[in-house]
């Protein structure tokens, strides 16, 4: 199967497809003023969009790393948003990191694996 790529640009590839397999880029949220909350309700819409232009939707995580920039200030509040998002019984992988990220404004950033159906 070939590896099939999308919404690239010399750097990287926002969607990468290969042997049913998705891998998305880091997602962050389009808010950066915005809280914890809100910039994870954003980032996990990109994820939605994204995923659905892959053909596979949330119901197929596989594998999900949640970089946080302050794990001690930001984990309950990305929690609360991920749990009202999240599909009940489809529970992907998880890990969840504290990380300093690219920019100083960015609370939350998301890595995502997922199986096309």
């Amino acid at each position: 199967m070939a590896i099939q790529r999308q919404l690239t640009n010399e750097r990287m590839s926002q969607i990468v497809a290969h042997n049913g397999t998705v891998y998305l880029a880091g997602q962050v949220g389009d808010d950066m003023s915005a809280g914890i909350e809100q910039q994870t309700r954003e980032t996990l819409a990109n994820i939605e969009r994204l995923l659905d232009l892959a053909g596979t939707d949330k119901r197929h995580l596989l594998s999900v790393t949640i970089y946080l920039k302050d794990i001690d200030a930001h984990f309950e509040g990305m929690n609360a948003v991920w749990d009202e998002w999240l599909p009940k019984g489809v529970a992907p992988a998880r890990a969840t990191v504290e990380s300093k990220l690219c920019e100083p404004e960015i609370l939350v950033e998301l890595s995502v694996v997922a199986a096309l159906p």
